[in-house]
């Protein structure tokens, strides 16, 4: 009897709407999201948070090489993009967060603090967009330490940006930090900002993409 029942019931269901083609409907998975909350608690303390805990967790290399497969040619001999990020946050500065969204550290390289860099994250997409930033001293022009002292900002991100159009959010910490007096309360003077896509394409920018504004002096110096 139970048997019958259940082909009575599929026999119902086939003959609802005669000629009509069956309609399945299927459970669809969302999207994988990227958990990338474990970066947030090296934002502690404020206001500076741990950047030497952050270089010492082990997922952080992982992290770096899932995101930023760009190649580099401008420091450490062909370094991949993974290890320069490291070298440029060697000496940790900062660790901290904007609106909750946005993931920042910041540092230099070890021994030339002169040279940069800065890892900001976009985390509110399932893909979290990453920015690796660095500035690169023009050995050929001025030392260091004398005012008007030219560098190149290095801009590589996790996907392509449309280099006329930048992340507002992305633009309004990278200008700050680029103009942030060094120890010797030298500015460093970005005469050429190179942003790269993911596949080594290299766009040639100006400081205003990117926010710098420049003063005259500098712009004298270009």
């Amino acid at each position: 009897m139970r048997r019958l029942f259940q082909f009575a019931a599929a026999l119902l269901v086939l003959t609802v709407a005669p000629g009509a083609p069956a309609q399945i409907h299927l459970k669809r998975d969302k999207p994988a999201v990227d958990d990338l909350s474990w970066l947030w608690q090296y934002t502690q303390p404020a206001p500076v948070g741990n950047g030497s805990a952050l270089l010492s967790d082990v997922r952080l290399k992982p992290l770096l090489s899932s995101y930023l497969s760009a190649p580099q040619t401008f420091w450490g001999n062909g370094m991949n993009l993974p290890d320069t990020v490291m070298a440029f946050l060697g000496q940790p500065r900062s660790v901290i967060s904007d609106r909750n969204r946005y993931f920042i550290a910041t540092g230099c390289v070890a021994q030339f603090c002169p040279e940069r860099g800065m890892l900001w994250i976009d985390l509110a997409a399932a893909h979290p967009l990453l920015v690796f930033a660095a500035t690169n001293w023009v050995a050929e022009d001025k030392p260091t330490d004398q005012a008007g002292a030219t560098y190149t900002l290095w801009v590589f991100a996790s996907r392509a940006l449309d280099p006329a159009h930048l992340p507002e959010a992305l633009t309004r910490n990278i200008a700050p930090w680029v103009q942030e007096p060094l120890a010797d309360k030298t500015v460093e003077h970005i005469a050429n900002v190179i942003l790269v896509d993911p596949d080594g394409q290299p766009h040639q920018i100006q400081p205003a993409d990117v926010g710098i504004m420049q003063t005259t002096e500098q712009k004298a110096n270009s």
